[in-house]
């Protein structure tokens, strides 16, 4: 048994001193340690031995697996580290190569637009304000003259959470809360992003984004209104930009309207931008509702005001001549890098 087992260690170290990668190793290692193995097999015919000359055999037998184990370890960590030099010649760096630019982000198509927007009225004494995403119905629909009954209160178009919170599907809860709280003059905009439950396709998003506008104190009529709008769709959208305004019904304003400003592609001669118009529909506005006023603790016997809305992906669209919204939702860097 002496002899049988110097002849395996004999073997095992000559073919470990010949291994030339991995593979070859774990091959070893499964013929003379594995469960099928040398060593093993050695193991299995211990009940041929004597039972007095067991202890001794089996001391053999694991002293020549020692052997065999380290000289594994030793080969293995050989090979290691043959391929870590290797590895580091391969992959030397040239310190003196100039080094690669970054990128860098820029300002999303409804940022730049938005800037722009808020620079223009801050620039008319306008102040910036916002209020919370997650709304009251009573901000978002009664204290804006929209009765329990109103279209717009139907669940189809409403995120509600319960009964009397909701996702704000305006920004006008903030026109609202900023009434209550402040004695007019009132010069605001509301920017945020806003919620309602539309399918997506090109132009309609369950969540999109609006800036409004207020304004209230003594003597403001319509005319300031257009006024204010004239100076701002020129500001948008050139000095030639003319604006036409349409009667229309918003419950929270009185008398209201859509605001049109000539197709700047065509110059309102008619296109297919525009459809051959030579208008394209930017927002909706009007004179605030008394009943808004009085409801906000405004005497609408001394104010007056206007508001107005805007879709801020429908400025961008316009102005950026983007006919998809979903392009400025889906991140392709290559279509964001154009701005």
């Amino acid at each position: 048994m002496k002899e049988k087992l110097e002849a395996i260690k004999t073997s095992a170290l000559a073919k470990l001193e010949a291994a030339t990668d991995l593979d070859v190793l774990n091959e070893i290692k499964v013929e003379y340690l594995g469960k099928k193995g040398e060593l093993t097999s050695v193991l299995k015919s211990m009940k041929e031995v004597l039972p007095e000359d067991r202890p001794k055999v089996g001391q053999m037998v694991n002293d020549v697996r020692n052997v065999i184990e380290e000289k594994l370890e030793e080969v293995r960590n050989s090979f290691a580290a043959k391929l870590r030099e290797e590895k580091m010649k391969a992959e030397v760096i040239d310190v003196t190569l100039p080094a690669r630019k970054p990128d860098i982000g820029h300002r999303h198509p409804n940022s730049i637009a938005l800037d722009e927007m808020e620079r223009f009225f801050v620039g008319m004494g306008y102040e910036i304000v916002e209020g919370p995403e997650v709304e009251y119905d009573y901000y978002n629909f009664e204290a804006l003259n929209i009765p329990a009954n109103h279209p717009a209160k139907d669940e189809q178009d409403t995120f509600y959470i319960n009964g009397d919170i909701l996702l704000r599907t305006q920004t006008s809860p903030c026109q609202v809360r900023v009434m209550e709280s402040t004695k007019p003059p009132i010069r605001v905009i509301a920017p945020g992003r806003v919620f309602r439950s539309d399918e997506v396709d090109g132009t309609h998003s369950p969540c999109f984004h609006q800036v409004e506008g207020l304004v209230i104190d003594k003597n403001i009529t319509f005319a300031d209104l257009k006024g204010t709008l004239a100076e701002f769709a020129k500001e948008l959208f050139g000095e030639d930009t003319k604006v036409k305004f349409r009667p229309h019904h918003f419950p929270f304003t009185e008398p209201s309207a859509e605001m049109d400003v000539t197709c700047f592609k065509c110059g309102g001669k008619g296109c297919r931008f525009c459809k051959g118009s030579g208008w394209i529909e930017i927002l909706g506005c009007g004179m605030v509702h008394p009943k808004v006023l009085k409801m906000s603790g405004i005497d609408p016997d001394e104010y007056t005001g206007f508001a107005f809305g805007v879709g801020l992906e429908r400025i961008a669209l316009l102005k950026y001549e983007i006919d998809d919204m979903r392009l400025l939702y889906e991140n392709d860097t290559r279509f964001l890098k154009q701005f």
